[in-house]
């Protein structure tokens, strides 16, 4: 029999994306620059549960919505689209969905935004947080009180943490991983807050606090140990040209989720989650970027390297017999409402 649960349980503030792509320089200011691509949709929270959703985990996500045009936007989106569960979700009156402008340059991105902190909680919003299989969560100074209630009642916690603007980087948040199963920090986070100068020596600290931890390196690829089946692997990065890195590391923690549901051995959780978050970063945007089982199955179709084709020939075997329809990309601008 299926297992009733959600695969995954996703909280956390939903933004509505802008991405220009293409500038030749950083602007400055009283200069106006015109760019050669622009790709609109769901952020913040949602590249995580419509790269879950894509990859066919049932996703729960409990978030605000404003009662704008953006947020009904995102709204059809996620749940029209994507086939998210937004039960757990609500529309507030008189606010507004955050909005954020990125402007990607090279290989990386610089975020404007202007919001305001939701009138519902991740606390309120949860309440005793349904049992799920796992649950994907960003790692705060402050602990959210639902975290330890879905610990509690047997949800794996897979949790990443962002950078601190502080600059302080103290150990006591590093205290919640008492409660998580997976930590997925990028190289700067995991040797920041364990004091180290290498990401080796980083991991070597993180895996006496969580049994399975996970540190991405950009383009130096990934490193891992999962001390539940006593696993190391280290993988490479994909080759590829980067048009928006914008939610590249929330699409590499769900697909590392999907692929740890399914049992895989550590270097193909690995090598999967890698070859996913390159395949987004070829696409605009953090939420519609996500690849899914079609553009997995898409890219192994093409790739001739045969290299790759041997790193990567386990997924002949994983991808399904049907790996979906195409998924749907960001659109320039949102389609005009009927």
């Amino acid at each position: 029999m299926d297992d009733p649960r959600p695969d995954v349980l996703l909280t956390g503030l939903l933004f509505y994306d802008l991405v220009l792509t293409g500038l030749g320089q950083p602007p400055t200011p009283g200069e106006e620059i015109w760019t050669a691509g622009m790709g609109c949709g769901p952020g913040g929270i949602a590249n995580l549960a419509v790269a879950a959703s894509r990859f066919g985990l049932r996703t729960s996500l409990a978030t605000v919505f404003g009662d704008d045009f953006y947020g009904a936007y995102c709204h059809e989106v996620l749940a029209g689209q994507e086939g998210v569960d937004l039960s757990l979700s609500r529309t507030a009156n008189g606010w507004h969905t955050p909005v954020t402008v990125s402007l990607a340059h090279g290989d990386d991105r610089a975020l404007v935004t202007h919001g305001q902190e939701p009138p519902y909680s991740q606390d309120v919003l949860m309440g005793d947080p349904p049992e799920a299989r796992t649950a994907l969560v960003h790692l705060e100074a402050e602990p959210r009180g639902w975290l330890a209630k879905a610990s509690a009642n047997g949800t794996q916690i897979y949790a990443d943490v962002g950078w601190d603007p502080t600059e302080q980087w103290s150990r006591e948040l590093l205290d919640q991983l008492a409660l998580c199963h997976a930590f997925l920090p990028n190289e700067a986070e995991a040797m920041a807050y364990t004091r180290t100068d290498s990401a080796v020596a980083a991991l070597g600290i993180l895996t006496e606090l969580v049994p399975v931890a996970v540190i991405t390196r950009g383009g130096d690829g990934a490193i891992a140990v999962d001390q539940t089946t006593g696993e190391y692997a280290e993988v490479p990065a994909l080759a590829v040209d980067v048009l928006d890195a914008t939610g590249a590391g929330d699409v590499f923690g769900a697909s590392f989720v999907a692929a740890s549901l399914g049992g895989w051995p550590l270097e193909e959780r690995l090598r999967f989650a890698v070859l996913a978050a390159g395949l987004s970063v070829q696409h605009h945007g953090g939420a519609l970027a996500a690849p899914g089982w079609y553009g997995v199955d898409r890219w192994l179709h093409t790739v001739r390297d045969p290299e790759l084709r041997r790193a990567y020939g386990f997924l002949v075997d994983r991808i399904p017999a049907d790996p979906g329809p195409p998924v749907a990309y960001a659109p320039v601008t949102p389609p005009a409402r009927q």
